[in-house]
């Protein structure tokens, strides 16, 4: 007998009633299952990198100190004024010192005796007498640098001829000249803790009152009281990246 007759088969009914209704299920399944089984997009981000600049502070624009007179005796010592002093500390002997040399626009014997000791040759211990506008260079550095009574660390003060010489026998390693402000007891090499070396080298360039060595290798400046100039020994050599190009000299 033929399935396509007008009267279904009692078989065909009874599949039909069991089958149709788990293919609907089935189907139902496979949609629900498909919104689930749907991946989520891929996104993408990218990492953005805040480079900060933090701009120095300022230099100081408040007035810089003018030579002053050395006191004849105590009664040449004023009993009011502002008092000027400086804190130091030698590298090579690890001395500190704290001294008042100054008050008002008079220079004290005493204090101008003890830094002349301070900065003494420390390799032969001979003494000169500073000329005391090196000190008030000094006091006008550190104003630059908003840091008044901040301290200084002396590398080097005065040298004797004999030292100069044997150090300019060093000249490819310490770069020392011939005639130095320092035997003249006018120049003194400096780093301020905390402070950048090529900071502090352009505090005393705005100073315009004297030579000013810029030593980045050694990390140090010299300041003197000496002509106005400036000058760069031992300058970092930035190494050239991988795959550039070298360039002919002309």
């Amino acid at each position: 007998m033929s399935l396509s007759g007008s009267v279904p088969s009692p078989f065909v009914s009874k599949i039909t009633r069991k089958c149709v209704p788990v293919g609907l299920a089935l189907a139902g399944l496979v949609l629900l299952a498909g919104p689930m089984q749907a991946k989520a997009p891929h996104i993408k981000t990218s990492h953005v990198k805040m480079h900060v600049k933090i701009k120095p502070v300022p230099f100081s624009h408040a007035a810089v100190l003018e030579p002053g007179t050395i006191a004849d005796g105590d009664a040449e010592i004023p009993e009011t004024g502002k008092k000027y002093s400086l804190k130091l500390y030698s590298m090579h002997t690890n001395e500190s010192i704290n001294v008042v040399y100054r008050i008002g626009d008079v220079y004290l014997p005493d204090g101008l005796d003890q830094l002349n000791h301070f900065l003494r040759d420390h390799y032969t211990d001979d003494v000169k007498i500073y000329d005391p506008t090196e000190f008030d260079l000094l006091h006008n550095v550190l104003t630059r640098l908003n840091k008044p009574n901040g301290t200084i660390n002396v590398l080097c003060g005065y040298r004797s001829e004999e030292t100069n010489e044997y150090l300019r026998s060093r000249a490819p390693v310490t770069g020392v000249a011939e005639h130095s402000q320092h035997i003249q007891a006018k120049a003194i090499d400096i780093r301020v803790p905390g402070v950048q070396t090529a900071r502090l080298r352009d505090a005393a360039m705005s100073l315009d009152a004297g030579g000013v060595g810029y030593y980045p290798t050694a990390q140090f400046v010299h300041v003197d009281v000496g002509p106005v100039r400036h000058w760069t020994y031992g300058a970092i050599v930035h190494k050239k990246k991988r795959g550039a190009p070298k360039r002919r000299r002309a």
